[in-house]
């Protein structure tokens, strides 16, 4: 048994300039202990670089060939129909309330990720180990869960599972997580359990997800969301305030700390169609579904805000732009080719996938955008790279999905042995 246990801390949608700028303002303290005493550098998120997608990833150790979650919204060829995670609350209403709500909190989990995925809390408890989840959606564990709202199904987590004040495996005192987003409410909840947790010393692993900084980035920019980002800071401080001040968390803990993917500024949006194909956009990416793959890029490839198409010939990765061809085109953008390949063979993923060109957003199944704020989910720099720093394991890993393998080594357990593409 390692002599620390371990936390990973994400905030969702951080940015590694504002990160560094934080930093150097003095605006984020707490994160700046964190930079002087451990590892830093850039990493790579995944494609689409889409919460779901990538807190999957990050969950699971793997792209999206293997947990199988493609994107915001998409189309359940088994079900015949929309799944929407959340790109708007009116894109969820366009869905199906109701459905929507179900597919988001509970069906990524017990129907959609992939049978073959194993989970770092599975991994963990198998291992006779205690995981811990606050709040981050792919929370896929061996632990019945009853909701404290009556009516809501049971969820499967791990042992101490705290979700958005729906689930919470302990009574902690937390206030109400979903009050007022623009506040920073659910981050204030999340400090309040990892306060509670930190300070019982109750689990080996801990996954502290902290999502408000993307919701305000998403509506002021991505370079403009300091008040977010000092809540998220605060929240960070917590945890050392709950063991008794940095240097006794640091010799209970060891960390990783992480953003999901990054964000871009947004000036223009595009509302992409294909006459008698289905097209599934939400942010800067976007799928297509259809007979040929071939005939949707070249009706895609010219529409307005598309930089790059991707889709599968014969077994290999095709991808075009402005009437370019060629898998050299994914040099372009980190570790394209490994991400845009791992993408496509998802089996929940489009015929075609859509990378956004700079500045550009697609509208969602509701018409709603980001226009004059911050997005994300394209294969650009601004969008897949993320803040990375390990304190005591070693180097931060290169990629989100170098994460869980990472955490599991550190507590002597075997990552699976996925066949995957990266």
């Amino acid at each position: 048994m390692p002599a620390r246990k371990l936390i990973l801390i994400v905030i969702d949608g951080l940015t590694p300039s504002l990160l560094e700028s934080a930093v150097e303002r003095g605006a984020a303290p707490a994160l700046a202990q964190l930079l002087e005493v451990g590892e830093y550098r850039h990493a790579v998120s995944t494609f689409p670089s889409l919460t779901p997608v990538c807190l999957s990833s990050i969950a699971t150790g793997a792209h999206g060939d293997v947990h199988e979650i493609p994107h915001l919204v998409w189309w359940h060829r088994g079900e015949q129909r929309l799944v929407e995670y959340g790109s708007s609350f009116s894109a969820i209403r366009a869905a199906g309330l109701t459905r929507s709500l179900r597919d988001t909190i509970f069906d990524l989990n017990r129907r959609h990720l992939g049978a073959d995925a194993v989970t770092i809390y599975e991994a963990l408890e198998d291992a006779g180990l205690t995981a811990a989840a606050i709040n981050i959606t792919c929370y896929r564990g061996r632990t019945r869960h009853l909701a404290i709202l009556p009516g809501l199904p049971a969820a499967y987590g791990p042992r101490q599972f705290f979700f958005y004040s729906l689930f919470a495996s302990e009574l902690t005192g937390a206030p109400i997580a979903v009050r007022s987003r623009e506040r920073g409410s659910i981050d204030a909840y999340a400090a309040a359990v990892g306060r509670w947790l930190v300070t019982r010393d109750g689990f080996d692993f801990l996954v502290y997800y902290l999502p408000d900084f993307d919701f305000a980035s998403h509506a002021h920019g991505p370079d403009a969301a300091h008040e977010a980002l000092s809540r998220a800071d605060e929240a960070v401080s917590a945890l050392y305030d709950a063991a008794g001040g940095l240097d006794q968390f640091l010799d209970r803990y060891a960390v990783v700390f992480c953003s999901d993917h990054g964000q871009t500024e947004i000036s223009s949006v595009a509302r992409l169609h294909v006459p008698g194909a289905l097209v599934t956009a939400s942010n800067r990416a976007a799928m297509a579904y259809g007979d040929d793959p071939r005939v949707l890029a070249d009706s895609l490839a010219t529409q307005d805000g598309v930089d790059l198409v991707l889709f599968l010939e014969d077994g290999e990765v095709v991808a075009r732009r402005n009437g370019d061809e060629g898998q050299e085109l994914l040099d372009e953008y980190p570790d394209g080719a490994a991400r845009a390949s791992a993408a496509l063979r998802n089996p929940n993923a489009g015929d075609v996938l859509v990378s956004a060109a700079p500045g550009w957003e697609f509208a969602d199944l509701a018409g709603r955008h980001h226009l004059g704020g911050g997005s994300h989910g394209s294969l650009a720099p601004g969008d897949s790279l993320v803040p990375m720093l390990t304190v005591g394991l070693g180097p931060p890993p290169a990629s989100i999905t170098q994460i869980a393998p990472l955490v599991l080594s550190h507590f002597g357990v075997a990552p699976p042995a996925y066949d995957r593409v990266g």
